[in-house]
């Protein structure tokens, strides 16, 4: 668990039991220790791979939330199934009765005076057991530029960014599909019968007027 003056965050680390071609979800548990509203930003360092729900929020005092971590399908898998995705979790005390569209960057900004904190979250793929690895732990966290973190929306591997809940939604399944082609070949059917019906019609129509123009004719 990451403890902090405002949230404790449990998990620490993001794990993914990784399946090919599959989305994978895990989730966070937000829970705030304070009397005080506060606020909670999630960023990462590759925001096309990733989706969170939410990914911006309220935590009521003394309450928690739950954030949802959702990874797209992946094509292939790393040779050493090491991640080097991180996600930041942001988080500051806001105003009372502060509302999911009150909240803005400045919100999570330090020089502006805000009590907020930081917490960093590695990703981890969960595998059966392989042979040690040489890759020495921790040696990418040293490297990461954490002071260089942005909300401008750039994709710089090297920079956290705003990650999208649109794209979230995007990555639903649709289950639907198959309802809607049932539905589309129904409504088809009618409309086939409809306009035959409809023809029928006309033809009886124009027929009735040709019988009673005859009978005008010889009447």
């Amino acid at each position: 668990m990451s403890t902090g003056e405002l949230l404790n965050i449990e998990p620490k680390e993001l794990q993914f039991p990784f399946e090919l071609r599959k989305q994978i979800s895990c989730s966070l548990q937000l829970l705030n220790k304070t009397d005080n509203y506060v606020a909670f930003k999630v960023k990462t360092t590759n925001p096309k791979k990733y989706c969170v729900r939410p990914n911006t929020g309220i935590v009521l005092p003394r309450s928690t939330s739950d954030v949802v971590v959702t990874m797209q399908a992946q094509k292939e898998a790393p040779s050493d199934m090491q991640c080097k995705d991180k996600f930041l979790l942001q988080s500051a005390v806001a105003s009372p009765g502060t509302t999911l569209k009150d909240i803005t960057p400045e919100m999570f900004n330090k020089e502006t005076g805000n009590q907020v904190e930081e917490s960093k979250l590695r990703v981890l793929y969960v595998a059966p057991p392989r042979p040690p690895s040489p890759v020495r732990e921790g040696s990418e966290e040293d490297s990461s530029p954490w002071a260089s973190v942005s909300d401008n929306g750039n994709l710089n591997a090297s920079e956290y960014t705003a990650v999208s809940h649109s794209h979230a939604e995007r990555l639903e399944p649709q289950d639907n599909s198959s309802e809607a082609k049932v539905l589309i070949s129904k409504l088809t059917e009618e409309k086939n019968s409809a306009i035959q019906q409809n023809s029928k019609l006309q033809q009886e129509l124009e027929l009735e007027e040709l019988k009673n123009t005859v009978k005008r004719k010889y009447s």
